[in-house]
């Protein structure tokens, strides 16, 4: 790659479209080195991502440890990501009124990983957890997030709000059966409700079709790109 001024290595590795929230070591000649390090003609540089099983401590680490509790905030461009994220039970901020700073002032005073369209924003060098999601396709942008992240293990439906991201509890029947079509309260028993805007859940076909999708997620019969069938069948 030419170098035609002093350049950062991290200024190099994002010229190159790779977000610095993605990289988690950097080695030039062999050597750890931060991303303020200055690059010269003739440098050999390699740029690894989060490892995850691998203690790479000694070689020093760029950034903080992953967060075991992830939580996400979500661009404009994510909307329906965003509910299925819910869906399976992550804290999930999104608004589509969000802007750059909004955004950049949730990732880090909130600790939640940014997960964005815009390569641009996780250019900042504040952001230290984010993620530029690839696919374009929602319910491919959530296979691609629980596979980065390792999710699988984590998802727990019915604890969030798709609508507002609240947390949802069981509510009696008798209570909310005033507010139930006539099919749901003939054939459904179990509710739940948002503990912020009062939204109603049960568990219908479309929570049958999301149990389809986990089975089909763990069994690795989804691929991260492509529509596919089952995933379409399932979402």
């Amino acid at each position: 790659h030419p170098l035609s001024s002093r350049t950062s290595v991290k200024d190099l590795i994002e010229s190159l479209g790779v977000p610095h929230t993605e990289v988690d070591l950097i080695l030039v000649n062999g050597e750890p080195v931060d991303f303020a390090h200055i690059v010269r003609d003739g440098d050999r540089i390699s740029v690894y991502p989060m490892f995850e099983s691998i203690d790479i401590a000694p070689l020093a680490r760029l950034r903080p440890r992953p967060l075991r509790e992830p939580r996400f905030v979500l661009d404009v461009h994510l909307g329906k990501l965003a509910m299925y994220l819910r869906m399976l039970g992550f804290d999930t901020l999104y608004a589509n009124d969000y802007d750059d700073e909004t955004l950049t002032r949730m990732a880090t005073s909130q600790r939640r990983i940014l997960l964005t369209r815009d390569r641009g924003l996780l250019r900042r060098s504040v952001i230290s957890h984010g993620y530029y999601v690839r696919a374009t396709e929602p319910r491919q942008q959530l296979v691609e997030v629980i596979r980065r992240f390792d999710l699988l293990g984590s998802i727990a439906p019915f604890q969030r709000c798709m609508r507002c991201n609240g947390h949802l509890a069981p509510v009696p029947k008798q209570e909310v059966v005033h507010r139930l079509p006539p099919r749901t309260r003939r054939y459904y028993d179990e509710f739940y409700r948002c503990q912020e805007c009062d939204q109603l859940y049960w568990k219908g076909s479309h929570y049958r079709r999301m149990q389809q999708f986990i089975e089909h997620l763990q069994a690795g019969e989804i691929a991260s790109h492509g529509r596919g069938g089952a995933l379409a069948r399932c979402l």
